[in-house]
This record gives C-alpha cells, sequence and structure tokens, in this order.
C-alpha cells in the first residue's frame, strides 16, 4: 500500500494524543484525518501543542460526529486512542459500528486500559467499573509489539508505559529460563505518565527536586505484566512492583531484580537478551547502565545487566509517552499494514534535553 492513509486521534488534547499527532507528521504511510477532542472543539492545536503548529498549520481540533461524518471520504482509516481509561472502548465500539455502516475498513490501536485484559472480568476487576464494549475484546490483541511475533486481531491495544518497560527485561529472562520465575521491580516515571491535568503529585512545585513511591506492591499494572508475560513466554509469574514519582517530566528508568538460575553466568543472560531483541529496530542490550537522556523522545528502550552470586539485575528506559504509548502504538499500525516497524519511527534523540 503506497497512498497515505487517514488517522483519527482520540483523546486529541492529552500528551499521549499529541505525542500521536508528533509521530503522525512524519509518518510517510500516515496524515491526520482528524483530531478528536471533546473539550477543544474547533479550537487550533496549536492552543494544546505550539510545538506542533508548524506541522500543522490552521489544524483544529474537531468534534467526534465530525469525524464519524467524515468517514466517507477514504475507503480505510487508522483509529489511534488516547482517550481515558473506560471511555476509550465505548468511543472505538461506535466508530467502528459507524464504519461498518459506511461500508470502509478501520484499523484501531487503543493506548487505554480497556482492550489490555483478554476478557471483561479483567478490566473490572482492576477498574472497578463495568467493560463498556466486551462484545469488542476478541478482536483486540494486547502485547509489546517485540513480543508478539504476528498478530491474528483486526485491531491491537499498546500496554502501559510502566508494563512496557517491565516486560522489556522480564519476558526474555523469562522465555529463556535465566532465572526463577518471580521479579521485584523498582520504577521511576517522569510526570508526564499521569496526564495533562495537573494533581498534587503531578503539579511542578511539589514534584522538583523530589522522590516518592505511590501504590506500592498494589499498582494496577501488575496483573497487567502478570497477564501478558505469561502470554509472551507461556511461563506464570510473580510481580512485586513499587512505582515511583520522578523529578522530570518524561522517561522510566526500572531496575528488575530477580533470582538467577544456578550455573548461568552473566555473558549467557547478556546474550540472551541480546539473541531476544536481535531483530528489533528499537531495543537494545547496552555494556553499562542506560541513561533517560538518551532515549527521551524516542522510540527507543535501552537494557543493561548486571549479576551478583544469586541474583540479576535488569535495567530499562524507555520515554514513558513514546515507547511507552504513541511510538508503541504506531508500531502496531506498522504491523497491522504489513509495514516495516520502524517505518516513520526512526527518531535521532535530542540531546542534552
Amino acid at each position: 500500500m503506497s497512498e497515505s492513509l487517514p488517522v483519527i486521534v482520540l483523546g486529541g488534547s492529552g500528551y499521549v494524543a499529541g505525542e500521536l499527532l508528533r509521530l503522525i507528521a512524519t509518518h510517510p504511510r500516515l496524515h491526520l484525518g482528524a483530531a478528536v477532542s471533546t473539550s477543544q472543539v474547533d479550537m487550533p492545536l496549536a492552543t494544546s501543542f505550539a510545538h506542533l503548529s508548524g506541522v500543522y498549520p490552521g489544524a483544529q481540533f474537531v468534534s467526534y460526529d465530525h469525524a464519524v461524518g467524515q468517514l466517507g471520504e477514504s475507503a480505510q482509516w487508522v483509529v489511534l486512542s488516547a482517550a481515558p481509561h473506560g471511555a476509550s472502548a465505548g468511543l472505538i465500539d461506535r466508530l467502528l459500528s459507524a464504519a461498518e455502516t459506511a461500508n470502509v475498513k478501520m484499523a484501531v490501536v487503543d493506548t487505554s486500559a480497556d482492550f489490555r485484559f483478554a476478557d471483561a472480568a479483567g478490566f473490572e476487576a482492576i477498574y472497578k467499573q463495568p467493560h463498556p464494549a466486551p462484545q469488542r475484546l476478541s478482536s483486540f490483541r494486547c502485547a509489546v509489539p517485540e513480543h508478539l511475533a504476528k498478530i491474528d486481531t483486526p485491531h491491537a491495544a499498546q500496554p502501559g508505559c510502566f508494563a512496557t518497560a517491565m516486560l522489556l527485561g522480564i519476558v526474555p529472562l523469562l522465555a529463556h529460563d535465566l532465572c526463577e520465575p518471580e521479579f521485584f521491580v523498582s520504577a521511576v516515571t517522569g510526570s508526564t505518565g499521569a496526564g495533562r491535568t495537573p494533581r498534587d503529585t503531578t503539579h511542578h512545585p511539589l514534584r522538583h527536586s523530589n522522590l516518592f513511591a505511590y501504590q506500592p506492591l498494589k499498582h494496577r499494572h501488575q496483573p497487567e505484566v502478570r497477564a501478558l508475560a505469561h502470554d509472551a513466554a507461556s511461563k506464570p509469574i510473580r510481580l512485586h512492583f513499587v512505582p515511583q514519582s520522578g523529578p522530570f517530566a518524561r522517561g522510566i528508568h526500572a531496575t528488575i531484580f530477580a533470582r538467577r538460575t544456578p550455573a548461568v553466568s552473566e555473558e549467557q543472560i547478556v546474550a540472551g537478551l541480546t539473541e531476544y531483541y536481535a531483530d528489533s529496530a528499537f531495543v537494545s542490550v547496552a555494556d553499562s547502565p542506560p541513561r533517560l537522556k538518551d532515549i527521551v523522545g524516542t522510540n527507543n528502550a535501552i537494557l543493561s545487566v548486571a549479576v551478583d552470586d544469586e541474583t540479576v539485575a535488569v535495567c530499562c528506559v524507555l520515554d514513558n509517552l513514546v515507547k511507552g504509548a504513541a511510538g508503541g502504538a504506531i508500531q502496531w499500525v506498522n504491523r497491522l499494514f504489513g509495514w516495516p516497524d520502524a517505518e516513520g519511527l526512526i527518531i535521532a534523540p535530542a540531546g542534552w534535553v
């Protein structure tokens, strides 16, 4: 397919939506069809994303109904949802129904939690509300793109940003039997991970020069990671996770600890992870602990390995808004259409950010 496909972005004024818009602007096979925002209808995109004014001159946010009304303008649409958990699935369901009525094709990638669980009960247990579109669950598959060789559903879901960072380290260890299936994770995230609306835990005066844990051993990504690790490596795991809020805007630094398999050397563990990601355009294994500033703004993730007599520690850094959300979603679009993973996603790090 050589022609450019139009994209509908849902949840258009949030941080993840802003990253989706940034990535769409430089993707050779995609272009913006509609940026939907219920709070910013008819306002310029630059109202929320001044940094994108040069690539979207004159573009405005539109209503959901306006986007539905555009469906007849193309035979094929891509939908990227950055709408909130619990709202995204309902919006997607209505769009898919409208596409069926209009007899147009539609491929959807969701960055919310609504399609991360295989059944409605899994979602409802964590988010304490009925699933908005349980009849659509079987048409979505959730995974880190590097952990699924071929997608067998028409639509995809991107795991959460913390979940992505954890799974990148956990799955190859598990797949190659390099450690026992119990993992302890400490991970620090930037303030953009909490969304655009200011809160006590994200407001700059409280976040600046500060570091604190939240929801230790109770975070909602724990069951998500357990389920997706089992899907990727066909083995159950135990997981103990302490998330932390860091004094920076973008990125996640995760440290994953496990008891290493006896007689497995550090060299074998490094080789196992390196081999697992040998064909990945974005995941690499470094000789020394990775740094956030080397990946901010990109779809890259960097891992490193350290061992002692009993323990293996894997460090992982990624950009929570890109590899952990919008970039992963664009990877899934590429997969759904049979394009190279790296299409539109090779981004040089800015450095000194």
